[in-house]
Parts: C-alpha cells; sequence; structure tokens
C-alpha cells in the first residue's frame, strides 16, 4: 500500500508537459481542461499562468493538477472561470492495480498533492473536479470542503441507443430540419459564432466569454492544434444559424460554448446541430460528450433531453487566506451598510420626508 511519504510533489517543468498531457489523456478523470496545449492558449486569450503540480510514486506519475492561476493583492488565486469548467486533481486509473491498492494510492496521492497546495501561498483554492474522481477524503481530512455540482454527460459509444433517448420532441426537429435543408458540420468560421455568442449576451444578459478578438483568436488557435471541434448549422442559403465549440484532447469531450441566432430557435436548428456534432465526434472515437454544468435553469432542461446522464461532481475549496477573508467581509459590511442606507433613505422620503417638505410649504 502506497503511504503519502512515498509520493514526490513537484512542479513540472516545460519539457515534462508532454508527459503530463498523455497522462490526463489517459486518465478517468482527466480532461482537455488540465492540459499543458490548452493552458496555454486560454492564457493568451484570458491572461493568467498556469503551472503543473504533480505526484510521482516510485518515479512514475501517479496524479496532480494543473493550476490556473490569476493575480490578487492577497497572492495569487486558483480557481475554474468561463472556459476553464473542470481544473481539479487528476488521478491514474492504474487497471492494473487490485481495487484496495488502487485507492490506497489515490489517498496517498492526494495527501501529498493537498500539504503541496496549502504550502503554496495561495490566496484561494478551488478546485472543480471531474465525476470520476468521487473520493476526496484526504482533502476533507486536511480541512478542506466539498460540495456538489451537476452536469449532464451523453455517452456516445451507441448514437443508435442515443437516438432513441432523445427526447421525442427534439428528434421531430432533427428531422424537420432535414427535411428543410439544413446542414450542420465542422466550421471554422469563429467570427459568425462570435456574432451569435454576442447577440445571446445582448439578448439575455449572458457573460461574454472574452472579447471579439481574443475570443476568435482563442478558437482559431485551438482548431489548429487539434484540441477543438467548431460546428455550425446553417440554413439552405448559407447562413449560419447555430454554432457550438466543442474541445477534445480526451475521451470524454466538452461543449464549451453553444449559440444560436434567435429568429431561427423555432426551426429546431440547436437540437438539430446538438445531434450532428454527438454523430461526428462519435465518428472521431469520444467516448461521451460533457454538456457542461446543470444548474436548474431552462438551458439545463433542454440539456436533459438530449439523451444524457446526470453526474455528480465535487468541488474542493480550502479556507481562502486570513487577509482575503478580512477584505471580503469589510466589502459585504460595507454593501449591507449601503443597501441599510438606501433603504432608510426611501423609507424616510415616503414615510417622513413628504410631511418635512409640507412643513416647509
Amino acid at each position: 500500500m502506497a503511504a503519502a511519504r512515498e509520493i514526490e510533489v513537484r512542479v513540472l517543468g516545460e519539457a515534462e508537459h508532454g508527459e503530463w498531457d498523455r497522462f490526463v489523456s489517459a486518465a478517468p478523470g482527466g480532461s482537455v481542461y488540465s492540459r499543458t496545449d490548452y493552458l496555454e492558449t486560454l492564457c493568451r486569450a484570458a491572461g493568467g499562468s498556469f503551472r503543473v503540480l504533480a505526484a510521482f510514486c516510485k518515479g512514475t506519475l501517479a496524479g496532480g493538477v494543473a493550476l490556473y492561476e490569476t493575480p490578487s493583492r492577497f497572492g495569487p488565486c486558483v480557481s475554474s472561470r468561463l472556459l476553464l469548467y473542470y481544473n481539479g486533481l487528476v488521478l491514474a486509473g492504474e487497471s492494473r492495480l487490485a481495487p484496495r491498492e488502487r485507492t490506497s494510492l489515490h489517498v496517498a496521492v492526494q495527501t501529498a498533492l493537498a500539504e503541496a497546495l496549502d504550502g503554496r501561498g495561495y490566496a484561494r483554492v478551488r478546485l472543480s473536479n471531474r465525476g470520476a474522481v468521487p473520493d476526496v477524503r484526504a482533502f476533507l481530512a486536511r480541512g478542506w470542503t466539498a460540495f456538489p455540482e451537476y452536469t449532464y454527460v451523453v455517452p456516445l459509444a451507441d448514437p443508435g441507443e442515443l437516438w432513441r433517448r432523445v427526447d421525442r420532441n427534439l428528434r421531430r426537429l432533427v428531422q424537420r430540419c432535414r427535411e428543410a435543408g439544413v446542414t450542420a458540420a465542422e466550421d471554422g468560421d469563429a467570427e459568425a459564432f462570435h456574432r451569435m455568442h454576442a447577440e445571446i449576451h445582448e439578448r439575455k444578459g449572458a457573460p461574454l466569454y472574452l472579447p471579439r478578438e481574443r475570443f476568435v483568436r482563442y478558437i482559431e488557435e485551438l482548431l489548429r492544434k487539434d484540441l477543438a471541434r467548431l460546428y455550425l448549422a446553417r440554413l439552405p442559403d448559407g447562413r449560419p444559424a447555430a454554432g457550438q465549440l466543442v474541445l477534445r484532447g480526451h475521451p470524454v469531450s466538452h461543449t464549451v460554448c453553444a449559440a444560436a441566432h434567435e429568429e431561427f430557435l423555432s426551426l429546431g436548428t440547436t437540437p438539430f446541430l446538438r445531434w450532428r456534432a454527438f454523430e461526428e465526434l462519435a465518428a472521431l472515437g469520444h467516448a461521451a460528450n460533457d454538456l457542461t454544468d446543470a444548474a436548474l435553469n431552462p438551458v439545463t432542461r433542454f440539456k436533459s433531453q438530449l439523451g444524457g446522464d446526470l453526474e455528480l461532481r465535487l468541488v474542493l475549496t480550502r479556507p481562502d487566506a486570513p487577509a482575503l477573508r478580512a477584505a471580503e467581509a469589510a466589502r459585504r459590511t460595507a454593501l449591507q451598510g449601503r443597501s441599510l442606507l438606501g433603504r432608510a433613505w426611501r423609507a424616510f422620503r415616503r414615510e417622513g420626508g413628504n410631511g418635512a417638505e409640507e412643513r416647509l410649504e
């Protein structure tokens, strides 16, 4: 059985990034988000920096975490963000080990990683894990907190069976688009995709992932690296109607961003595009597609109709640095004070203010 003292934890040098990326691509809990070639692209587009904290057992890479860091006046912070849905633990599958030995190794690796993270001087650490990392007891034992979040994961191994799982109404819309001559395929038109993304931002107040120039550059670089596929649905006259950006680099692909023109929603272009992307991803050999997030909202209701499985994932956090906690407590107090002052002023105007004005007259 592995013990924490048998684990060596260190930051990988750039020459070792290729080994890490191969490890991530083979690990059950890995994802493209943990690959260094993806993080390089994200940092160029969104700012920040990254490093890989890796754990070795007897000289063999056994786990680690890719840390996307952003600066603050209290120290660097580690967290997920838009376009970085997962930033959590990556642990070796080790199918050659018996279950008891594999669990022992994972606990030892996590214990060593938690100790290393606690000693790195981060002001904040939040690790969003994939559902394939259900055991985080080693972090909990060191005072970290875990809370659940959810996503939908669509299995792609059997497209025929998946079609039967898709909601009947969505199947009808897919067929209607086919009959209307709508097409959907890989498409490198990042500018058209951004225009649809910006339209949703204006229509619904949804957050812009990045400013236009950086968003387009981000997509085009991922396409060159073969870490993404951009799919667009087009009407018979060639106009783009819907789009989605899917990240690769692991057997589980990730739909990281989707957009559509409002005027074509009733035609069913969005479910049509989703289905065509599933078919293409299955043909590329992907085992599944993570639809990204399942908060309770209308978008999640749509995702639930696509034949996927609801998957629980764990987010790990540790107490923030004291200075950051104090600053945020002061900010909350100030906001509450302004809110109370505003309510008092409105009450004065409503009740006492009018009387005062009458007396002055």
